[in-house]
């Protein structure tokens, strides 16, 4: 019976220090001591663990369509071309790249690489996978139009068949890409996901079940997938097929679906994960930790106005609201995580000139004003209007952050504005985006993130018609330049044409109502080391990150 006692007992040791070795107990009040894939004799393995906000919606890259698909599809895969750390269009599994001299015709050399079943990547896998966005009206079937590409537009609008879209494998090892136009954006638009091979063998072999599970999808990446638990994470291991695998330091990254800001930061707080972002609530409580630190980012926050409403369609009156708004004061209290106020549709800081100068800086502030000035521009609007009050609803998502953003402008508003009512009307994100699509909104809380790395990714969005102008804005002669600009090689002269028409969406037709540049407040241990982020299409690369 003792020793039956005692074996019972060393068993319920080694459980309860097993218990306590997997919860990471630790005093320490500095979490950036915390270690980040390490061994007991200090020696890195190479391991970093981080969070996303959601499960994979899909690995299939002509369909994808959001930040945590394509920062996936960007470490498993590799295009023509990808970002680099300083987020420029460098070759990846183009070897060689030859433009005629119409710049109409580009040809690629495929490197020698491997997909991670040991096929090689050949020039029918990028034919396939673009004709295959296009057959299934893939959710960034546009970016072949935006790019260019041969037939495009008229295979998108039914008159042309998907096959004859310009993009032809003139053998294995060689891609012949036909444009309509000259297009200098045209590396920078290929590092996106939507531009990605496929091995048709192989899709064609998976059926319906392509690319729903880690092993139903293959990698020509720095990394593929060795484990995906639907809605709780996957698992990132270094791909050994790949081209460029002597650049990768990373042996395995593992990612955690965590949807809710508080149980990122306890499992941050527990040893669990290297990296966590941080909501406003949170900020103060860690802005003196030596892991603290913030980040501005490229996407915007701003008001849709419907402008088929009675009050909204009148320039002074969105005029009025835009200058009422206290944007210095919704950056630093409702957001608290590194947002700048904004004074433009495009960001600044992330995007220069053939000059290297800002184009933030170089178009100014618009739309910046007093409180005395928006009540003067309200009280003509409602003299044009006919009356003495309006009333109006918001739409926004259902989240803390935009509830508080909400709130504030109310405030600030209601306040400035004399007659000025407005409503929160707070739904689900998806339901948000619906309700901005069929425009049944009266204003609107809405975000945009960059597809690409050029300020057109901002401003082409306001041409009539756009899937993303979900506000009934048209001005003909804003069309005309954007066209213009699109087809414009003068880079210089280009840009000028850029600067215009933002003036043109704000200054003229008071279109929107700009707010903030995005920020990111977050907790990340310092030793690791070139974590790229990106401000346009996927997220993260991954390819070039070690753990120091």
């Amino acid at each position: 019976m003792k020793m039956k006692k005692m074996a019972s007992f060393l068993i319920f040791l080694l459980i309860m220090t097993m218990a306590l070795s997997g919860c990471n107990f630790s005093s320490s009040k500095d979490t950036s001591s915390k270690g980040s894939g390490g061994d007991k004799s200090g020696k890195s393995k190479q391991v970093l663990r981080v969070t996303e906000s959601s499960e994979i919606p899909t690995m299939d890259s002509t369909k994808a369509h959001d930040t945590v698909a394509f920062t996936v599809l960007n470490n498993t895969k590799e295009g023509l071309y990808r970002q680099d750390k300083n987020n420029q269009p460098i070759m990846a599994m183009a070897e060689k790249h030859e433009k005629s001299d119409d710049s109409l015709v580009h040809t690629f050399k495929i490197r020698d690489a491997k997909w991670s079943n040991g096929d090689p990547v050949t020039a029918h896998d990028f034919e396939y996978a673009w004709k295959k966005v296009m057959k299934e009206a893939g959710a960034y079937n546009y970016m072949f139009v935006t790019a260019g590409v041969k037939n495009a537009q008229a295979i998108m609008d039914g008159k042309k068949d998907a096959d004859e879209l310009g993009v032809k494998a003139v053998d294995d090892k060689t891609l012949k890409v036909t444009l309509e136009r000259p297009n200098p954006l045209l590396e920078t638009l290929l590092t996106f996901p939507t531009f990605l091979p496929q091995n048709q063998k192989f899709v064609e072999k998976m059926g319906d079940q392509y690319a729903l599970e880690y092993d139903k999808v293959l990698s020509n990446g720095p990394f593929k997938l060795s484990a995906w638990k639907h809605e709780q994470g996957w698992t990132y291991v270094k791909n050994p097929d790949y081209w460029d695998a002597k650049n990768v330091k990373l042996n395995k990254i593992k990612v955690y679906v965590v949807k809710n800001d508080k149980t990122g930061l306890n499992l941050y707080e527990s040893g669990k994960i290297d990296r966590v972002s941080l909501s406003a609530s949170a900020v103060d409580n860690y802005k003196d930790d030596k892991a603290f630190k913030t980040k501005t980012l490229a996407g915007i926050g701003f008001l849709r106005f419907n402008l088929n409403h009675p009050a909204l369609k009148n320039e002074n009156i969105r005029r009025a609201i835009n200058l009422a708004i206290d944007k210095k004061g919704l950056t630093d209290i409702a957001l608290n995580n590194g947002a700048v106020p904004l004074y433009g549709v495009v960001p600044g800081n992330y995007y220069y000139s053939p000059g290297k100068k800002d184009f933030r800086k170089l178009n100014g502030d618009l739309l910046k004003g007093t409180a005395k000035e928006a009540k003067k521009y309200w009280e003509k609007g409602l003299k044009e209007i006919g009356k003495d009050k309006v009333n109006v609803s918001i739409n926004i998502s259902d989240v803390e952050e935009s509830k508080k953003m909400a709130e504030f402008l109310q405030s600030q508003l209601e306040s400035k504005l004399p007659g000025f009512k407005m409503e929160i009307k707070a739904v689900p994100f998806e339901q948000r985006l619906e309700i901005e699509k069929s425009i049944k909104y009266d204003i609107s809380l809405s975000t945009w993130g960059p597809d690409y790395s050029d300020p057109m990714t901002y401003l082409d969005m306001w041409v009539t018609g756009s899937s993303a102008n979900r506000e009934d804005y048209a001005n003909p002669e804003y069309d005309k330049l954007v066209e213009k600009a699109r087809t414009e090689t003068d880079l210089a002269k280009r840009y000028k044409m850029l600067l215009k028409l933002e003036k043109v969406l704000l200054e003229e037709d008071v279109a929107i109502a700009p707010l903030y540049q995005k920020g990111q407040a977050i907790l990340q241990h310092k030793n690791i080391k070139n974590l790229v982020q990106h401000p346009s299409g996927p997220e993260f690369t991954y390819k070039w990150t070690y753990i120091e």
